[in-house]
C-alpha cells in the first residue's frame, strides 16, 4: 500500500534507482540461541537491537525469577551481559536500545505495588516516565517499547476502561503525543525509526489484533497473510519491520514486512516449538536493526529462548533497503511531536 505522493522529479530519481537497484527476496539467517545461563536459563527474551549489534533484553519469567533487565554486547561469544535495572525496582524490562554512541535505552519498571511505568537510561542516568493522562487507578500501566535516534520513544499507558493507549514521548523535551489508530478500541505503539514512522497493533471490535504503520498521521493496516493476530513489535530505518502472528494451528510464528515491495517472510527458530514454555510457543521478533539482524525468543517446549539471527543477504537487497529508507524519511519529515 501505497503512503506518498512524489513530485515529476522524485518519481524521475525513484524510476532511475529501480532501473539499476534490482529488487530482491529476503535474506537468509543464521541462528545463535543467547540465554543469561548464570542468571537464569529458563526464561530470557532479547527486545531490541542497535546498529552495532547491542542487544537489550531480559531474563526471569516475572514469577518464580523476577524479570531483570540487562544488555548484550558482540562479539559473536555474546557473553558480555550487562545488568540494568531501574533503581528501587521491584522488576525490569529493557526493551528499545538506540545507535547515539552512548546508547539511550527504554523499557519499563514495576514497583511494590504491581504499578508499570515506563523509562528512559541516557548514560546511567534513570528518569521514570508516565504519560499525564494514565488514570490514577491502581495498578497503573506505562511502558516504553522503542527509542529512535532522536530520543523520540514509543510506548502506551492503560485507561480507565483498560484499554491500550499509544504515544510518542520526546526524551528531551518531554512531552507527550497520542497515537492512536481509529480501526481498533485499543492501539499500542512499540517502535518508531529516524523518519517518524511508527508502528504498533490494534486491537478491533471483535477481539483480533492487527499491525498498523503510521506515517505522518496517515495509518495503514497491515495483516500477515499467513494467519492472524499480526502484531509489529519493531522497525529500521530502512522500510522493514518485524512482529509475530498466530498460524492456523495457534502457534505463534514470527515474520519480517518490507513494505517497500509488500512482502512477508516467516521466521521461525530452528529450535522453536508447538509446544508452551511459560505460555509462550513458537518465535516471536522483536527487533531488526539496519542491517536486517533479528532478536526475539522462542519455546523449545521447556524454556523460553533469547535467539539472534544474522542476515546472510542476496545480491542487491541493501541497495533496495536504501530506497526504502529514502522514501520513509521523505513521509516522515512532516511530523512534529505536540505537547498533550
Amino acid at each position: 500500500m501505497r503512503f506518498l505522493s512524489l513530485t515529476l522529479s522524485g518519481i524521475a530519481v525513484v524510476t532511475a534507482f529501480l532501473l539499476i537497484t534490482p529488487l530482491t527476496k529476503a535474506g537468509s539467517y543464521t541462528f545463535q540461541t543467547l540465554d543469561n545461563y548464570p542468571a537464569d536459563p529458563t526464561f530470557n527474551q532479547l527486545l531490541g537491537i542497535n546498529n552495532s549489534n547491542t542487544i537489550a533484553g531480559y531474563f526471569g519469567d516475572g514469577s518464580a525469577i523476577p524479570n531483570q533487565g540487562y544488555t548484550l554486547l558482540p562479539p559473536s561469544s555474546y557473553t558480555n551481559y550487562t545488568n540494568e535495572n531501574f533503581p528501587g525496582s521491584v522488576q525490569t524490562q529493557v526493551v528499545g536500545i538506540n545507535n547515539n554512541a552512548s546508547p539511550t535505552t527504554v523499557g519499563f519498571w514495576v514497583d511494590g505495588n504491581g504499578n508499570n511505568f515506563g523509562f528512559v537510561d541516557r548514560s546511567g542516568t534513570f528518569t521514570s516516565v508516565m504519560d499525564p493522562n494514565t488514570p490514577v487507578t491502581i495498578p497503573t500501566v506505562n511502558q516504553l517499547l522503542g527509542v529512535n535516534d532522536n530520543n523520540i520513544a514509543a510506548g502506551f499507558y492503560v485507561d480507565g476502561s483498560g484499554n491500550a493507549q499509544g504515544y510518542l514521548y520526546n526524551v528531551l523535551g518531554t512531552t507527550f503525543t497520542p497515537i492512536t489508530d481509529s480501526s481498533g478500541i485499543a492501539t499500542t505503539a512499540t517502535g518508531v525509526n529516524n523518519a517518524g514512522a511508527v508502528t504498533g497493533f490494534y486491537l478491533d471490535g471483535g477481539g483480533a489484533l492487527h499491525g498498523f504503520i503510521d506515517v505522518s498521521g496517515v495509518f495503514t493496516t497491515e495483516d500477515d497473510p499467513s494467519g492472524t493476530n499480526t502484531m509489529f513489535l519493531g522497525l529500521n530505518n530502512l522500510g522493514l519491520f518485524v512482529g509475530s502472528y498466530v498460524d492456523g494451528a495457534g502457534v505463534t510464528q514470527g515474520f519480517i514486512f518490507n513494505s517497500i515491495a509488500n512482502t512477508w517472510q516467516t521466521i521461525s527458530d530452528p529450535g522453536a516449538s508447538a509446544t508452551p514454555a511459560f505460555g509462550v510457543t513458537g518465535t516471536t521478533v522483536n527487533g531488526i536493526n539496519d542491517a536486517g539482524d533479528l532478536v526475539g525468543f522462542y519455546s523449545d517446549g521447556t524454556n523460553v529462548n533469547g535467539f539472534l539471527a544474522l542476515v546472510t543477504p542476496e545480491p542487491g537487497t541493501y541497495g533496495m533497503m536504501a530506497f526504502g529508507g529514502a522514501l520513509l524519511l521523505l513521509a516522515g519529515a512532516g511530523r512534529k511531536l505536540r505537547k498533550s
